[in-house]
């Protein structure tokens, strides 16, 4: 079987890790945690490195440092994971979703504003912020968002969590937000395991951050609390392993984007496929992942199309499911009776391919041939 997703890890991970063992410093409070966010913030342009202890916990204090609460709305994509919308609601803000473009699988910008417009006509005065989330390895395209956000007074959440190294027009992703988040799961370009990041320039927000991801003790009598947080704390141990991989970020989205053009040279000939876009006018992609979606003249859908593969040794994901068809807030009364065809076509006919940067080019070969099997 060809797995989905996989890390590449060598070089100073290990280096690293021994010297948190042979020190002693395995906890939270280890050297590595500061010089990781340092190094982290550096890296995408930004004063402060909030590390955490995974991407969907950097949401929720990123919401939450934002002052978003209830009677609060946040406009967000509806294709995206349950993290960015589960993040609103649990902050007791009611999000309010988005379609998709149909090309580059971003937040569509003119919906966006149309919808805010409708809510503005509706004279809701808590429009409080957009989360921007950029999808697969292409951003979001930034500036309109951001002339929309000064136009209307809101602020921008910026969920970069698939974006290590990634550009929009040679600024890095992750220095758009009034604050953003990355993800350091396995299957991304930069892996602890599991582990998190916020980013800001602002001072307010990163001490909010910072208390927050610590049970907010209060600085000079530990044991009382002023406000409710969580211990979202990220090992030394952990980054340890983020540092070793942030010192070879460079190589690895290099690595990612020539295999993405590996695939699309082998795939491109199947014309009932849609691939990902490999370049706009503001980034080229580094994919992330490699999705295909399945155009309407195949008479399958995804589920289908993976379960073949499957048979054929290939493993593969399905996309995101659409935040406005997720039991879990429907059935809460959010999102009723939305339509939003874009995404929901790419939940129903896109899947990935296995993507991870230990893969070989003969199990790109292998890969790339199973999918012209299924779809002769």
């Amino acid at each position: 079987m060809i797995a989905v997703n996989e890390p590449l890890l060598n070089g100073n991970e290990r280096k690293y890790l021994n010297q948190c063992i042979d020190t002693g410093w395995i906890s939270s409070e280890g050297p590595f945690v500061k010089e990781f966010e340092r190094r982290f913030a550096q890296r995408v342009g930004r004063k402060h490195g909030i590390a955490v202890c995974n991407g969907s916990a950097a949401l929720d204090a990123a919401v939450v440092a934002l002052g978003i609460g209830p009677g609060d709305h946040v406009f967000m994509p509806t294709f995206t994971i349950i993290s960015c919308g589960a993040a609103i609601v649990r902050a007791g803000a009611t999000p309010i979703a988005v379609d998709s473009d149909p090309i580059t699988w971003n937040m569509d910008i003119n919906q966006l504003e149309d919808r805010i417009k409708i809510e503005t006509k509706r004279n809701n005065r808590n429009l409080k912020a957009i989360m921007v989330v950029h999808i697969y390895g292409l951003p979001a395209d930034m500036e309109p968002i951001l002339a929309i956000a000064s136009k209307y007074g809101m602020r921008i959440i910026e969920d970069a969590a698939e974006m290590h190294g990634q550009t929009y027009k040679g600024i890095p992703c992750g220095s758009f937000g009034d604050i953003s988040t990355f993800s350091f799961y396995p299957n991304k370009h930069v892996t602890t395991g599991e582990g998190g990041m916020i980013v800001t320039n602002d001072d307010a927000l990163a001490e909010k951050c910072r208390a927050l991801r610590n049970l907010c003790f209060d600085a000079e009598r530990r044991y009382i609390h002023h406000d409710l947080g969580w211990n979202m704390r990220l090992t030394n141990l952990q980054a340890g392993i983020g540092l070793a991989q942030l010192e070879r970020l460079d190589e690895f989205v290099s690595l990612k984007r020539s295999m993405g053009q590996f695939y699309t040279s082998k795939l491109s000939s199947i014309s009932c496929l849609q691939l990902p876009v490999h370049k706009t006018e503001y980034a080229e992609n580094i994919y992330w992942v490699y999705g295909i979606v399945l155009k309407d003249e195949v008479l399958f859908n995804a589920s289908e199309a993976m379960k073949r593969l499957q048979k054929l040794g290939v493993g593969t994901r399905h996309f995101f499911y659409p935040m406005h068809l997720q039991p879990v807030f429907t059935m809460r009364g959010i999102f009723n009776n939305e339509h939003h065809p874009i995404s929901e076509r790419l939940a129903e006919r896109g899947f990935y391919i296995p993507s991870g940067l230990a893969l070989t080019n003969t199990q790109m070969e292998e890969v790339a041939f199973a999918i012209k099997e299924v779809m002769r």
